[in-house]
């Protein structure tokens, strides 16, 4: 069997077979984080706990996430990043592991945390698919895998309820574990040893990560974009789990999940954003997907007793969130080919915070003002990010176009 990589320098290029294996791997990782969304009800009754403990499962694993990003994707500009992408795979599975046997709410924190500081191969896999790709084509490329791990994330929901209705809870972070060991073979035996792309000691890259961050004016004015975009997502996606399982749809886990294919539908259509990029396009469509993000909340208000409305809600909202995501991040990734990784890491470190600050703020925002609350949230959120637009898109937006 041929293998996707060029005979001649032994060096991967991102054909079709490539790219698409980076977007699944990417996807999977990170779905990783998004089991739980749909199972918390169930994962409170089987561990004895409240709701409120049971939201902090998401929460937890974003926070791990974080801390990941920040602490192990640097090391993509440093080391071997074949050897890299398998060894957190493999470490991700050990942390599923200790997810299916989790005998407690507090084992089951503390096991969603190591879980997401270890899931965090589809962030390396992604600057790898910006330094393959020519010039020409980095924006559909990037754009491709970052649409494969926002199909993750959606997807991870659907297949969570419909594997937990036969199973329980406990069978889907055992499948997910079947799932990454294969995934992490494939990926190995596509991938031959990379070359690190610079040589620094670990203390001096984490503070080049900062650096990066200082320097360029333009990467602090697309974070302040990208984790508006994940607080909304999460805040979004945690209070529907609650919207859903009660009053009046009372839906059970496997329906819940089942609303994740709404949101795929909208990562198959901005899986083409990337190419908006490539055309130069780029901020005038970051705009523009703001104001369907700010139309989606307002309608939200309004959605909170029809099933039919929160479809749409779901779809136009991910056009929307996942759209913008991959315009950031393919505009950062053009900034530097020696410094990918860590611009990667910056920003997504950044989504994450946002994500557990949306997280977090559902589950309070829900116990004071229910479904209201909350898209009254998202509406606050997508107005602060169309503001920072409008103010960056002639100036400090500029420079990563």
């Amino acid at each position: 069997m041929t293998s996707p990589l060029t005979t001649a320098s032994k060096r991967p290029t991102m054909t079709t077979g490539l790219t698409l294996l980076f977007a699944v791997a990417g996807g999977a990782a990170v779905g990783n984080l998004y089991w739980s969304q749909p199972l918390l009800d169930s994962i409170a009754a089987d561990l004895h706990a409240s709701g409120a403990a049971a939201a902090w499962l998401v929460t937890a694993t974003q926070l791990g996430y974080a801390a990941g990003i920040l602490l192990i994707v640097p090391l993509g500009d440093v080391v071997d990043r074949r050897k890299l992408v398998a060894g957190m795979m493999l470490a991700s599975v050990g942390a599923l592991a200790l997810c299916a046997v989790a005998p407690s709410m507090a084992f089951l924190l503390v096991a969603v945390t190591l879980l997401g500081i270890s899931t965090v191969a589809g962030q390396i896999l992604t600057p790898l698919a910006g330094d393959l790709a020519d010039n020409a084509r980095r924006g559909r490329v990037v754009g491709t895998v970052v649409a494969g791990i926002l199909t993750g994330i959606l997807a991870s929901r659907t297949i969570s309820g419909l594997i937990a209705a036969v199973g329980g809870w406990r069978a889907v972070y055992a499948t997910a574990a079947v799932g990454v060991v294969i995934l992490a073979l494939l990926t190995w035996r596509a991938l031959p040893p990379l070359a690190p792309k610079a040589r620094l000691s670990y203390p001096q890259l984490l503070k080049s990560v900062g650096a990066v961050v200082l320097k360029e004016r333009a990467v602090r004015w697309t974070l302040a974009l990208s984790s508006a975009g994940f607080a909304a997502f999460t805040l979004f996606w945690t209070a529907l789990t609650f919207l859903l399982a009660g009053p009046p749809f009372h839906f059970p886990v496997e329906v819940i999940g089942l609303f994740g294919l709404a949101g795929i539908a909208g990562a198959v259509t901005v899986q083409r954003a990337g190419r908006l990029h490539d055309r130069g396009w780029s901020l005038p469509a970051t705009g523009i997907a703001w104001g369907l993000a700010l139309a989606s909340f307002v309608l939200a208000a309004f959605a909170g007793t029809s099933v039919v409305l929160v479809i749409v809600v779901v779809f136009a909202l991910d056009v929307a969130i996942q759209g913008q995501s991959v315009l950031n991040q393919t505009r950062l990734l053009s900034i530097s080919h020696e410094a990918r990784s860590r611009i990667n890491t910056v920003y997504v470190t950044a989504n994450f915070i946002g994500g557990a600050i949306g997280s977090a703020g559902a589950a309070l925002l829900w116990n004071v003002g229910g479904w209201t609350a909350v898209a009254l949230a998202g509406v606050v959120l997508s107005l602060f990010a169309l503001t920072v637009w409008a103010f960056g898109r002639r100036g400090p937006l500029v420079a990563v176009d």
